[in-house]
């Protein structure tokens, strides 16, 4: 019935991505509730495991197992799904081809249709890069999927939204013990920077001004708060090769590319990715949040006019930023419960 914490694998085999193959790949899984329900599909986000994905699942959680049947999918590169780390040589590390957000639903769609015989996926649903999946879903799968929520990630990412993702990149491969992702050991520097880099980002400017970093006293300064948070979140958790091949995928993201040869630019055509947009069929609830600094709202708002599917927008309006979408703003986590739930029901 519920495998919940346990992880399984489908191993797909060759496997062509945008930069070239993956010779043995396979993809990290979880499932949860009976099969014989309508089917969730919820894949990670940046920085994000399986057992990351609890916050929505539950019994009084917007993802109930005893209505459906949830099954919950790692991004290649995410250090469970083959990734730069676990794949062994000649293609490992710096050796990984480049994986498109097009390659990861092409694997979860094998992995829904061949190991669990899905047949119509009920919503996709996901956060930050999980939310771009959603988006990729209904254009990709368009037959296959009937409603989808993509909270706190958009169609495409922004120009704005690359340039922000230069700063944690380039924070990271230019450390002096990165070694062009050569390394024998993990490099500290590289990645504590990486996290140092990042962290203004992740939450809005008015959460900085209530000292909202303080978390109720868990630390007594902003330096604690981004040594605790940001650069042990990535130390001895996170792969560098993984985190960049990762963020590769990230800053590729556009609709419009789907069906179209490797090496096609993201961004480079407002029109096709209108038009990839007007196209999806699938329902749409919209779920940016108001104060995130790179998946802003206004993305959200211009990709919703595009639909004439009956899709709506709900705000989520939170001063955590882009963290609200993801379990660590209570009321933001309420807020999107209760909205989904909503949203989930025929």
């Amino acid at each position: 019935m519920s495998a919940g914490d346990i992880t399984q694998y489908y191993r797909h085999g060759r496997f062509r991505v945008a930069g070239g193959i993956i010779p043995d790949a396979f993809t990290a899984y979880r499932t949860y509730g009976d099969p014989a329900n309508p089917c969730i599909v919820f894949a990670t986000c940046y920085g994000g495991r399986l057992d990351s994905q609890d916050y929505m699942i539950g019994p009084d959680k917007a993802l109930d197992p005893s209505k459906y049947y949830i099954v919950t999918l790692a991004l290649f590169s995410n250090g469970e799904s083959s990734s730069p780390s676990n794949t062994p040589a000649p293609f490992n590390g710096p050796y990984f081809p480049a994986v498109s957000y097009e390659d990861n639903i092409r694997a979860q769609y094998a992995v829904l249709t061949k190991a669990l015989g899905v047949k119509k996926a009920h919503c996709v649903i996901g956060f930050s890069m999980g939310g771009q999946q959603a988006w990729y879903w209904p254009v990709v799968y368009p037959e296959f999927v009937e409603r989808f929520v993509p909270i706190c990630g958009s169609a495409r990412t922004s120009p704005h939204n690359k340039c922000f993702l230069e700063g944690p990149k380039a924070a990271l491969v230019n450390s002096k013990d990165f070694e062009d992702g050569h390394y024998t050991k993990e490099p500290q520097f590289g990645i504590r920077a990486f996290g140092r880099a990042y962290s203004a980002w992740a939450y809005g400017q008015t959460w900085f001004r209530q000292h909202g970093y303080l978390m109720d006293g868990q630390y007594t300064s902003l330096d604690g708060f981004i040594r605790g948070e940001w650069e042990g979140g990535f130390l001895g958790a996170w792969d560098a090769n993984d985190l960049i091949t990762l963020l590769h995928t990230w800053q590729t993201g556009d609709v419009s590319l789907v069906g179209k040869p490797a090496g096609a630019i993201s961004g480079s055509d407002d029109e096709g990715f209108g038009n990839a947009v007007a196209g999806i069929k699938a329902r749409g609830l919209i779920m940016p949040c108001k104060t995130d600094l790179y998946f802003p709202p206004e993305d959200s708002v211009i990709e919703n006019s595009l639909m004439n599917n009956g899709s709506r927008l709900a705000i989520i309006d939170s001063v955590w930023g882009h963290m609200a979408g993801g379990g660590s703003d209570a009321k933001g986590l309420a807020f999107i419960t209760a909205q989904v739930r909503a949203f989930l029901e025929p």
